[in-house]
């Protein structure tokens, strides 16, 4: 008894100190706003990409690196969704100055991305519906890294541009999606985020296969000897969004890099 008064406690103060005037500076945190019926919280979003539907007719306050500081503050927000690299350096300073509380987040992990969006659904005052997402996408998490479960993991190379090179490092949450379907980034021992490589250093670390959201991308590599690997093309940009739909989209993508599994 004791314990559940102190769990009602909890709820009841989260919800008495939730915020009412929330505004997303990332799309994918604007997505996990939505995935948690909550959009009505929502005041102002950072533009990237297409909006949910639901979101359609919310003010703008910028776009990637052009935040409207003018803007943002027009809407009165009690709570700033912030993922880092949405904002410039300069920006995040003066955010921080202006004393509005702010929950950053940056998932490296699919179970970090899950945690987080419970953490968000309680900044709401929600909780009960992060306790809910995050038990669904759990679950569905362990299902596929028990399906696609590998003794060893299949070599991959992620491309995510290709003049210059890019792809994901280590800590890129893309990167552990990888891992839950049995593969490994050939460049998983850089730390950062988005490592600008040659085609060069690819080659020399071996990937069995080669990944890319691009076909002509894809196609450049068949003059070069790891084309006697798998080309595989990444038609889904649910991977580069982390918000609750990317654990299906790691699904989507376990079935293109093992469809036999």
């Amino acid at each position: 008894m004791r314990l559940w008064l102190a769990v009602l406690l909890l709820a009841t103060s989260a919800s008495t100190m939730a915020a009412t005037r929330v505004v997303s500076l990332a799309p994918s945190l604007s997505e996990i706003v939505v995935e948690l019926d909550s959009a009505d919280l929502l005041v102002g979003v950072l533009d990237g990409g297409e909006r949910p539907t639901v979101l359609k007719d919310l003010p703008s306050v910028g776009r990637y690196g052009q935040l409207d500081m003018e803007r943002l503050l027009s809407l009165k927000p009690d709570l700033l969704l912030l993922w880092p690299g949405s904002v410039g350096p300069g920006q995040r300073a003066q955010l921080k100055a202006l004393g509005i509380p702010i929950y950053v987040a940056e998932p490296h992990s699919l179970d970090q991305l899950i945690t987080q969006i419970q953490d968000i659904a309680t900044q709401l005052g929600r909780p009960e519906r992060g306790v809910q997402r995050a038990a669904q996408l759990g679950a569905r998490l362990e299902a596929l890294r028990q399906r696609y479960r590998r003794d060893m993991l299949v070599p991959v190379f992620y491309q995510v541009w290709d003049r210059p090179l890019y792809t994901v490092g280590g800590g890129q949450i893309i990167s552990d999606a990888l891992a839950v379907c049995g593969a490994h980034n050939v460049f998983a021992d850089l730390d950062l985020p988005a490592p600008q490589v040659s085609v060069e250093s690819v080659l020399q670390r071996q990937p069995q296969m080669i990944l890319a959201t691009d076909q002509a991308q894809l196609d450049a590599w068949k003059t070069w000897p790891v084309a006697q690997g798998r080309l595989l093309l990444v038609n889904d940009k649910g991977l580069e969004r982390p918000s609750g739909q990317m654990i299906e989209a790691t699904a989507r993508l376990c079935e293109l890099i093992a469809p036999d599994r």
